[in-house]
């Protein structure tokens, strides 16, 4: 457990806690926006598969929510919310890099993407070595 001895959170604990908030918000906004529009321009199959995705990406929402609401419990779970989040990153990076940018409002959802993740990790990581040096 996460706990500080006067209760109140940790300067790592609320840095991570913003990335999630940030998180959610992108991932309720962007999953629902995504799932209303889908993808008329092309096949049934491929706006089917969007619309999943959608629902994937916003269900990221309510989990990063209460991630960041009941913080002082989670270790791991934040490393792998980081790397779900690299992951979608270098997605759209490939897509990019594949087909073009669809347009600039893209940079701005890439951004978090890749940046968010590294705080996380590297503010995890300093929470653990700080806990691990209160324990000796």
């Amino acid at each position: 457990m996460h706990y500080e001895k006067n209760n109140l959170l940790s300067v790592n604990q609320r840095i991570i806690q913003i990335c999630l908030f940030l998180l959610a918000a992108i991932s309720l906004f962007g999953g629902a926006l995504q799932m209303y529009l889908g993808q008329p321009e092309t096949s049934p199959r491929l706006d089917n598969i969007h619309r999943f995705m959608a629902g994937v990406y916003f269900s990221m929402g309510p989990l990063a929510i209460w991630a960041a609401i009941s913080i002082r419990k989670h270790n791991h779970l934040i490393f792998f919310l980081a790397f779900s989040v690299s992951m979608a990153g270098i997605g759209r990076l490939i897509s990019m890099s594949v087909v073009g940018l669809p347009s600039n409002i893209f940079l701005i959802y890439l951004i978090p993407e890749l940046f968010l993740p590294f705080i996380m990790i590297g503010s995890q990581i300093c929470l653990n070595r700080k806990l691990r040096s209160e324990n000796e």
